[in-house]
Formats: C-alpha cells, structure tokens, sequence
C-alpha cells in the first residue's frame, strides 16, 4: 500500500504549510494544535485516493482533503467537551489544555476554516463541494445526537443504531471520497457509486471499532481495551446480546451495565463472555462483513479499470484487517 503512504505524505507536507499562524493566537494555537495531534489521516487519503483514481491528479484535490479532515477535527473538538474526554490520541484534549470556552470557540473557527478551503475552486466545483459538505456535516450533527439520546434509551434496535453510526461516522467516509470524485470531474453516477462505497465501508469500519474496543489487543488497540463497556455504551455488540439472549443472560447484562462499578476489569470479563456466549461477537463479525461486501459490489458500476477498482478493495480489506 505504498499509495496511500504517499497519499498520507502528500497530506500531510500540504497540512504543515496551512497556515493557522494568525491573531489572537489564542483562538488559532488550539487549532494548530488538535490539526497537529495525528491520526490516521484515514479521511483526507480517501479524498485524495478517490481524485486520482478518476482523474491521475489527486494534487488538485489537496484543498478539499485538507477541509475534511478539518471538519473532523472540529468535530473532535466539540466532541471531547460534550464527553468531557482528557485525552486525544494519548494527548490532552484541547478544552483540557486551555478551556471549555477556547475549545468551543476554535472548534467553530475550524468549521469556518474548512468552507473557505473550498474557495481553491472554480464555481462549479465550489458548489458541489458546498451542498455535499453542508449535508454531510447536519448528518454528522444528527448522528452525534442520536448517540447522545441512545444513553438514556433502553430501546434502541440494530437499525437505530445502525443509522446512528451511518450519519455520525459513515456519511464522511462517503463524502470524502465523493469530494474526490467532484475534484476530479467525475461523472454523477460515479460520483454517488464512490460515495456509496465509502458510507458502506464507514459502516463496517465503525463495527469493526466496536469489536476491536471489546476483543482488540489492548498493546496494538491504542484505546483502553472495554472502555465502551466500562461507560455502558450500547453498542452493536451490546444490543445484538440483547437480542439473543436467554432471560438470565439478558438480565446479568443489563445488571452490569445499570452500574459503575470499581471493578472495571471484572465488568470486562463478564461482558465479554456473553457477548461471547450468546453469539452477539460473531453476529457483529458477519455484520462487518457484509457491510464490507455491499461496499465492494458498487465498485462493479464504477467506469474505472479493474487495476483500480482492485486498489479500492485492497484499501478495503486493510481497514477491515487492522487490529487498530
């Protein structure tokens, strides 16, 4: 995959000289620093992947990869102060370093900040751009409060929340690589396969981190392995054990999760086993499976040649082989 290498360089060269270098520095050093934290860059590379798949020039199309991976930083942002999260990526998060207030106020500089990267464009294309990004992010809005709802939700079925992870994580998957497309004069209808393509692969990539947060290994991971289930969060894992469980499974389940207990480690174990036992854990494998296989049947309809299409479902596969 020495592409993406290169695309994730590319990347990253074009990051270093966008300048945040402004007055008050106050509102521009948190930014420079939550852009500067990492990460995947698992957006931006789609972005720029896509553009050179259907046009061989994924330079042009810099400028919007660097507003994706803006829009979620901001979204990072404002999403640590809404969980009151102390760390991002091993690092303090930026309400944290500086305050509620500044964290806030910078996160809705950087929603600013990634319309005006759209401004590279010609008119045709900025528009485009535009409406794609201002329903992405309004899906991106409605998933997190979907999400926020769902704590205190004791109904919340596989559909619900398959919707909930499709706008809060898939949809700008999806967008990222249809901006692409867009930047590369892509015709419609490979314009909306790509995207569908990418919203798919969103969905089997968030199912993917569900499982790794529970059955990942915890030296590889990067996040503290049963975390979802030390916070009681109802995860596809969660309500799939619901589902098939017998009733002294389902009410041991949802004993541990009606209680913050001390005993993390134990409530861990516990969980797993009956994610384990009731064949919750496997479901959720076949489920990122076949949200993985509907991603690659679109790329039948794409107008690329084979070698390309090969290079998405190479790319693919990665994502749904990691242990990260």
């Amino acid at each position: 995959m020495h592409l993406i290498e290169k695309y994730r360089t590319e990347f990253v060269g074009f990051l270093d000289n966008y300048s945040t270098e402004k007055e008050p520095q106050t509102l521009y050093n948190p930014i420079k620093y939550i852009l500067n934290l990492g990460g995947k860059r698992l957006r931006p590379v789609l972005t720029l992947m896509t553009a050179d798949i259907f046009s061989n020039d994924f330079k042009k199309a810099l400028p919007a990869a660097l507003s994706i991976e803006v829009f979620h930083n901001f979204s990072l942002v404002h999403d640590d102060i809404m969980d009151d999260a102390p760390l991002r990526r091993g690092q303090k998060t930026v309400h944290e370093k500086w305050d509620i207030n500044t964290g806030i106020l910078s996160g809705d500089a950087m929603l600013i900040m990634a319309y005006q990267l759209f401004e590279n464009y010609e008119a045709n294309i900025f528009q485009a751009l535009a409406q794609l990004f201002s329903k992405t992010a309004l899906e991106v809005c409605e998933g997190q409060q979907y999400d926020i709802d769902f704590e205190t939700r004791d109904d919340v079925t596989v559909a619900a929340y398959l919707k909930m992870i499709e706008y809060k994580t898939a949809v700008l998957v999806g967008a990222a690589m249809k901006m692409g497309a867009i930047v590369a004069n892509a015709s419609a209808e490979d314009q909306d396969n790509i995207y569908e393509f990418g919203k798919n692969l969103g969905i089997a990539f968030q199912l993917q981190d569900d499982y790794l947060d529970a059955f990942g290994n915890p030296e590889t991971f990067g996040k503290q392995v049963g975390g979802d289930i030390i916070v009681n969060k109802k995860t596809y894992l969660y309500i799939k054990a619901l589902e098939f469980s017998n009733e002294t499974e389902r009410a041991a389940l949802q004993q541990l999760f009606a209680t913050n207990t001390d005993a993390a480690e134990n409530k861990v174990a516990l969980v797993k086993e009956i994610f384990n036992s009731t064949g919750s854990a496997q479901a959720t494998k076949i489920a990122i499976e076949d949200y993985t296989k509907k991603a690659f049947l679109v790329l039948e309809s794409l107008h690329i040649s084979d070698d390309k299409k090969e290079l998405l479902k190479n790319f693919g596969m990665s994502l749904m082989n990691r242990n990260v």
